[in-house]
Protein backbone atom coordinates (compact mmCIF):
# COMPACT_ATOMS: atom_id res chain seq x y z
CA UNK A 1 0.00 0.00 0.00
CA UNK A 2 2.61 2.63 0.76
CA UNK A 3 4.56 1.71 -2.32
CA UNK A 4 1.58 2.56 -4.24
CA UNK A 5 1.25 5.43 -2.46
CA UNK A 6 4.74 6.05 -2.96
CA UNK A 7 4.15 5.73 -6.74
CA UNK A 8 1.24 8.21 -6.76
CA UNK A 9 2.83 10.65 -5.37
CA UNK A 10 5.69 10.15 -8.03
CA UNK A 11 3.86 10.24 -11.18
CA UNK A 12 1.73 13.93 -9.75
CA UNK A 13 5.27 14.98 -8.88
CA UNK A 14 6.51 14.50 -12.88
CA UNK A 15 2.99 15.69 -14.15
CA UNK A 16 3.24 18.84 -12.17
CA UNK A 17 6.84 19.29 -11.85
CA UNK A 18 7.26 21.76 -8.36
CA UNK A 19 9.66 23.98 -10.63
CA UNK A 20 10.44 24.82 -14.31
CA UNK A 21 14.16 25.86 -15.23
CA UNK A 22 14.87 28.82 -17.00
CA UNK A 23 17.16 28.19 -19.79
CA UNK A 24 17.90 31.93 -21.03
CA UNK A 25 21.00 32.28 -23.39
CA UNK A 26 23.72 29.37 -24.11
CA UNK A 27 26.97 29.90 -24.90
CA UNK A 28 27.19 33.25 -25.03
CA UNK A 29 30.20 34.46 -23.52
CA UNK A 30 29.77 38.38 -21.31
CA UNK A 31 26.20 37.77 -21.40
CA UNK A 32 25.68 39.49 -17.71
CA UNK A 33 26.36 42.73 -19.61
CA UNK A 34 23.40 42.66 -21.54
CA UNK A 35 21.54 41.36 -18.19
CA UNK A 36 22.92 44.62 -16.97
CA UNK A 37 22.16 46.83 -20.10
CA UNK A 38 18.34 45.99 -19.22
CA UNK A 39 18.32 46.40 -15.57
CA UNK A 40 19.83 50.12 -16.99
CA UNK A 41 16.70 50.32 -18.98
CA UNK A 42 14.29 49.40 -16.54
CA UNK A 43 15.68 52.12 -14.77
CA UNK A 44 15.07 54.56 -17.46
CA UNK A 45 11.51 53.33 -18.08
CA UNK A 46 10.87 53.46 -14.24
CA UNK A 47 12.27 57.29 -14.13
CA UNK A 48 10.45 58.40 -17.80
CA UNK A 49 6.94 56.70 -16.69
CA UNK A 50 7.34 58.06 -13.16
CA UNK A 51 7.90 61.60 -14.71
CA UNK A 52 5.02 61.66 -17.17
CA UNK A 53 2.54 60.29 -14.30
CA UNK A 54 3.37 63.01 -12.21
CA UNK A 55 3.30 65.86 -14.89
CA UNK A 56 -0.54 64.30 -15.80
CA UNK A 57 -0.87 64.24 -12.48
CA UNK A 58 0.10 67.98 -11.21
CA UNK A 59 -1.24 69.52 -13.85
CA UNK A 60 -4.46 71.03 -13.61
CA UNK A 61 -5.02 71.30 -17.52
CA UNK A 62 -4.17 67.94 -18.50
CA UNK A 63 -6.72 66.49 -16.48
CA UNK A 64 -8.41 65.17 -19.97
CA UNK A 65 -9.98 62.18 -21.27
CA UNK A 66 -6.21 61.83 -23.88
CA UNK A 67 -4.07 62.16 -21.29
CA UNK A 68 -6.36 59.88 -18.82
CA UNK A 69 -5.38 57.53 -21.81
CA UNK A 70 -1.58 58.60 -21.56
CA UNK A 71 -1.51 58.35 -18.08
CA UNK A 72 -2.58 54.69 -18.74
CA UNK A 73 -0.32 53.99 -21.00
CA UNK A 74 2.37 55.11 -18.61
CA UNK A 75 0.90 53.09 -15.92
CA UNK A 76 1.21 49.98 -18.08
CA UNK A 77 4.48 50.31 -19.20
CA UNK A 78 5.84 50.94 -15.58
CA UNK A 79 3.84 47.65 -14.38
CA UNK A 80 4.79 45.68 -17.67
CA UNK A 81 8.35 46.80 -16.93
CA UNK A 82 8.42 45.93 -13.44
CA UNK A 83 6.83 42.47 -13.81
CA UNK A 84 9.71 41.51 -16.20
CA UNK A 85 12.96 42.81 -15.52
CA UNK A 86 13.14 42.90 -11.83
CA UNK A 87 12.53 39.16 -12.22
CA UNK A 88 15.14 38.65 -15.29
CA UNK A 89 17.60 40.26 -13.08
CA UNK A 90 17.20 38.11 -10.15
CA UNK A 91 16.70 35.10 -12.57
CA UNK A 92 20.26 35.30 -14.38
CA UNK A 93 22.18 37.88 -12.67
CA UNK A 94 22.10 35.99 -9.20
CA UNK A 95 21.36 32.63 -10.85
CA UNK A 96 18.01 31.78 -9.12
CA UNK A 97 16.70 29.78 -12.24
CA UNK A 98 14.42 27.59 -10.82
CA UNK A 99 10.99 29.02 -10.88
CA UNK A 100 8.38 27.85 -8.93
CA UNK A 101 5.03 25.81 -10.79
CA UNK A 102 2.77 28.26 -9.54
CA UNK A 103 5.08 31.26 -10.00
CA UNK A 104 5.82 30.69 -13.49
CA UNK A 105 2.09 30.89 -14.64
CA UNK A 106 1.77 34.01 -12.55
CA UNK A 107 5.05 35.33 -14.11
CA UNK A 108 3.03 34.63 -17.62
CA UNK A 109 -0.31 36.36 -16.34
CA UNK A 110 1.29 39.63 -15.39
CA UNK A 111 3.77 39.71 -18.15
CA UNK A 112 1.20 39.05 -21.34
CA UNK A 113 -1.72 41.21 -19.43
CA UNK A 114 0.32 44.50 -19.33
CA UNK A 115 1.78 43.94 -22.40
CA UNK A 116 -1.77 43.82 -23.81
CA UNK A 117 -2.98 46.85 -21.98
CA UNK A 118 -0.44 48.70 -23.60
CA UNK A 119 -1.17 48.07 -27.13
CA UNK A 120 -4.87 48.24 -26.14
CA UNK A 121 -4.09 51.93 -24.78
CA UNK A 122 -2.49 52.71 -27.99
CA UNK A 123 -5.25 51.74 -30.19
CA UNK A 124 -7.51 54.03 -27.64
CA UNK A 125 -5.37 57.16 -28.32
CA UNK A 126 -5.91 56.40 -32.07
CA UNK A 127 -9.51 56.87 -31.34
CA UNK A 128 -8.96 60.00 -29.63
CA UNK A 129 -6.92 61.44 -32.81
CA UNK A 130 -9.41 60.34 -34.98
CA UNK A 131 -12.20 62.03 -32.97
CA UNK A 132 -10.44 65.01 -32.47
CA UNK A 133 -9.66 65.55 -36.01
CA UNK A 134 -12.25 63.95 -38.15
CA UNK A 135 -15.10 65.39 -35.32
CA UNK A 136 -13.72 68.34 -33.72
CA UNK A 137 -16.73 70.02 -33.00
CA UNK A 138 -18.16 66.97 -31.25
CA UNK A 139 -14.59 66.04 -29.50
CA UNK A 140 -15.71 67.37 -25.91
CA UNK A 141 -19.08 65.51 -26.26
CA UNK A 142 -17.55 62.40 -27.57
CA UNK A 143 -14.88 61.71 -25.29
CA UNK A 144 -15.47 62.34 -21.99
CA UNK A 145 -13.61 61.17 -18.99
CA UNK A 146 -16.68 58.98 -18.03
CA UNK A 147 -16.34 57.83 -21.06
CA UNK A 148 -12.52 56.92 -21.20
CA UNK A 149 -12.67 55.11 -17.76
CA UNK A 150 -15.94 53.14 -18.84
CA UNK A 151 -13.50 52.04 -21.97
CA UNK A 152 -9.99 51.55 -20.15
CA UNK A 153 -12.17 49.25 -17.39
CA UNK A 154 -13.38 47.12 -19.85
CA UNK A 155 -10.08 46.92 -21.54
CA UNK A 156 -8.75 45.72 -17.86
CA UNK A 157 -12.05 43.51 -17.87
CA UNK A 158 -11.08 41.83 -21.14
CA UNK A 159 -7.25 41.77 -20.23
CA UNK A 160 -7.34 39.93 -17.17
CA UNK A 161 -10.41 37.35 -18.50
CA UNK A 162 -8.33 36.49 -21.70
CA UNK A 163 -4.90 35.71 -19.82
CA UNK A 164 -6.64 33.69 -17.26
CA UNK A 165 -7.79 31.43 -19.61
CA UNK A 166 -4.69 31.08 -21.43
CA UNK A 167 -2.75 30.45 -17.74
CA UNK A 168 -6.00 28.16 -16.86
CA UNK A 169 -5.42 26.28 -20.46
CA UNK A 170 -1.62 25.79 -19.70
CA UNK A 171 -2.01 24.59 -16.31
CA UNK A 172 -4.53 21.40 -17.37
CA UNK A 173 -1.76 20.34 -19.52
CA UNK A 174 1.14 17.30 -18.01
CA UNK A 175 4.85 18.08 -17.90
CA UNK A 176 6.47 14.73 -18.12
CA UNK A 177 9.04 15.04 -20.81
CA UNK A 178 11.32 18.17 -18.82
CA UNK A 179 10.80 21.37 -17.35
CA UNK A 180 13.51 23.31 -18.94
CA UNK A 181 11.70 26.21 -20.81
CA UNK A 182 13.90 27.83 -23.80
CA UNK A 183 12.66 31.31 -22.61
CA UNK A 184 14.59 34.11 -20.71
CA UNK A 185 10.67 34.26 -18.94
CA UNK A 186 7.91 31.93 -18.79
CA UNK A 187 6.66 32.66 -22.06
CA UNK A 188 3.40 30.89 -23.51
CA UNK A 189 4.87 28.92 -26.21
CA UNK A 190 7.96 27.47 -24.79
CA UNK A 191 5.93 26.29 -21.94
CA UNK A 192 2.96 25.04 -23.71
CA UNK A 193 5.39 23.17 -25.93
CA UNK A 194 6.87 21.10 -23.04
CA UNK A 195 3.58 19.29 -22.48
CA UNK A 196 3.60 15.80 -23.16
CA UNK A 197 -0.42 15.45 -23.53
CA UNK A 198 -2.95 17.77 -26.32
CA UNK A 199 -2.06 20.77 -26.29
CA UNK A 200 -3.99 21.99 -29.62
CA UNK A 201 -6.31 24.61 -27.25
CA UNK A 202 -2.53 25.86 -26.37
CA UNK A 203 -1.61 26.45 -30.07
CA UNK A 204 -5.06 27.98 -30.95
CA UNK A 205 -5.22 30.27 -28.22
CA UNK A 206 -1.61 31.38 -28.81
CA UNK A 207 -2.95 32.23 -32.45
CA UNK A 208 -6.44 33.94 -31.17
CA UNK A 209 -3.93 36.42 -28.74
CA UNK A 210 -1.70 36.83 -31.79
CA UNK A 211 -4.28 38.00 -34.29
CA UNK A 212 -6.50 39.38 -31.85
CA UNK A 213 -4.60 41.40 -29.69
CA UNK A 214 -2.19 42.47 -31.58
CA UNK A 215 -2.96 42.14 -35.27
CA UNK A 216 -6.36 43.49 -35.22
CA UNK A 217 -5.52 46.88 -32.50
CA UNK A 218 -2.93 47.65 -35.77
CA UNK A 219 -5.23 46.83 -38.49
CA UNK A 220 -7.98 49.25 -36.25
CA UNK A 221 -4.74 51.93 -35.97
CA UNK A 222 -3.92 51.58 -39.78
CA UNK A 223 -7.73 51.97 -40.10
CA UNK A 224 -8.15 54.80 -38.70
CA UNK A 225 -5.27 57.41 -39.84
CA UNK A 226 -6.33 56.49 -43.22
CA UNK A 227 -9.64 58.10 -42.30
CA UNK A 228 -7.55 60.90 -40.22
CA UNK A 229 -5.68 60.95 -43.50
CA UNK A 230 -8.61 61.64 -45.61
CA UNK A 231 -10.02 64.11 -42.95
CA UNK A 232 -6.74 65.90 -43.44
CA UNK A 233 -6.94 66.73 -47.00
CA UNK A 234 -10.33 68.27 -46.70
CA UNK A 235 -8.53 70.70 -44.49
CA UNK A 236 -7.85 73.86 -47.08
CA UNK A 237 -5.29 75.39 -44.82
CA UNK A 238 -1.86 74.05 -45.24
CA UNK A 239 -0.91 75.64 -41.75
CA UNK A 240 -4.20 73.83 -39.90
CA UNK A 241 -3.26 70.78 -41.93
CA UNK A 242 0.84 70.67 -40.50
CA UNK A 243 -0.92 71.54 -36.70
CA UNK A 244 -3.22 68.38 -37.24
CA UNK A 245 -0.66 66.17 -37.86
CA UNK A 246 1.71 67.65 -35.30
CA UNK A 247 -1.17 66.35 -32.73
CA UNK A 248 -0.48 62.62 -34.57
CA UNK A 249 3.19 62.21 -34.92
CA UNK A 250 3.95 61.34 -31.46
CA UNK A 251 1.49 58.74 -31.49
CA UNK A 252 2.30 57.08 -34.63
CA UNK A 253 6.24 57.09 -33.36
CA UNK A 254 5.05 54.73 -30.43
CA UNK A 255 2.64 52.09 -32.78
CA UNK A 256 5.85 52.45 -34.86
CA UNK A 257 8.11 51.28 -31.58
CA UNK A 258 5.56 49.24 -30.37
CA UNK A 259 4.28 47.28 -33.39
CA UNK A 260 6.83 46.78 -35.72
CA UNK A 261 9.54 44.57 -33.64
CA UNK A 262 6.27 42.58 -32.82
CA UNK A 263 5.09 41.64 -35.54
CA UNK A 264 8.51 41.47 -37.44
CA UNK A 265 9.83 39.09 -34.94
CA UNK A 266 7.03 36.91 -35.37
CA UNK A 267 6.62 36.22 -38.40
CA UNK A 268 10.70 35.48 -38.65
CA UNK A 269 10.32 33.05 -35.80
CA UNK A 270 7.15 31.24 -38.41
CA UNK A 271 8.63 31.71 -41.92
CA UNK A 272 12.46 31.17 -41.08
CA UNK A 273 14.88 29.46 -38.09
CA UNK A 274 16.26 31.68 -35.85
CA UNK A 275 19.04 31.40 -33.64
CA UNK A 276 16.95 30.91 -29.92
CA UNK A 277 19.49 33.08 -28.39
CA UNK A 278 18.29 35.89 -31.38
CA UNK A 279 14.96 34.94 -30.55
CA UNK A 280 15.42 36.30 -27.42
CA UNK A 281 17.33 39.27 -27.85
CA UNK A 282 14.89 40.18 -30.18
CA UNK A 283 11.88 38.91 -27.66
CA UNK A 284 13.45 41.11 -24.84
CA UNK A 285 14.52 44.40 -26.70
CA UNK A 286 10.54 44.37 -28.07
CA UNK A 287 9.11 44.27 -24.58
CA UNK A 288 11.77 46.49 -23.08
CA UNK A 289 12.58 49.41 -25.12
CA UNK A 290 8.88 50.92 -25.83
CA UNK A 291 8.13 51.53 -22.53
CA UNK A 292 11.67 53.34 -22.29
CA UNK A 293 10.81 54.93 -25.39
CA UNK A 294 7.24 56.19 -25.21
CA UNK A 295 7.58 58.88 -22.52
CA UNK A 296 10.71 60.66 -23.56
CA UNK A 297 8.85 60.83 -27.16
CA UNK A 298 5.63 61.99 -25.26
CA UNK A 299 8.06 64.55 -24.22
CA UNK A 300 9.57 65.77 -26.26
CA UNK A 301 7.13 65.46 -29.22
CA UNK A 302 3.83 66.37 -27.22
CA UNK A 303 3.75 70.61 -27.08
CA UNK A 304 1.01 70.57 -24.13
CA UNK A 305 3.26 68.05 -21.89
CA UNK A 306 6.13 70.34 -22.58
CA UNK A 307 4.12 73.70 -21.89
CA UNK A 308 3.23 71.71 -18.91
CA UNK A 309 6.86 70.88 -17.73
CA UNK A 310 7.85 74.26 -18.25
CA UNK A 311 4.93 76.30 -16.44
CA UNK A 312 5.75 73.90 -13.39
CA UNK A 313 9.07 74.52 -13.32
CA UNK A 314 8.52 78.51 -13.45
CA UNK A 315 6.16 77.71 -10.79
CA UNK A 316 9.04 75.99 -8.60
CA UNK A 317 11.27 78.16 -9.60
CA UNK A 318 8.95 81.08 -7.89
CA UNK A 319 7.89 79.30 -5.03
CA UNK A 320 11.79 78.90 -4.36
CA UNK A 321 12.52 82.66 -4.53
CA UNK A 322 9.39 83.52 -2.27
CA UNK A 323 10.48 81.13 0.09
CA UNK A 324 14.27 82.97 0.34
CA UNK A 325 13.02 86.21 0.57
CA UNK A 326 10.70 84.85 3.34
CA UNK A 327 14.04 83.60 4.72
CA UNK A 328 15.90 86.40 4.28
CA UNK A 329 13.08 88.75 5.59
CA UNK A 330 12.98 86.76 8.90
CA UNK A 331 16.81 86.83 9.47
CA UNK A 332 16.56 90.35 9.08
CA UNK A 333 13.57 90.77 11.68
Amino acid sequence: MSSMQSNSSANVTFVRPATFFLMGFSNIPHVKYYYVFLSLVYVVTVLGNSFIMCIIYSIRRLHTAKYIAVFHLALSDLCGSSALIPKVMDTFLFEHQFVSYEACFAYMFFVYHFMNLQSLTLLVLAYDRLVAICFPLRYHVIVTKPAMFLILGVMWIFSVTHFSVLVVLVNRLYFCSSNVVNSYFCDHRPVYRLACNDNSMNILIGKITFGLLICTPLILIIITYFCIALALLKIAHGADRIKAMKTCTSHLMLVAISYLPIISNNISSITTYSDPNAGIINTSLTQTMPPMLNPIIYTLKTEEVMQSVKDLYKRRKVNTIKERRMKCRSNKT
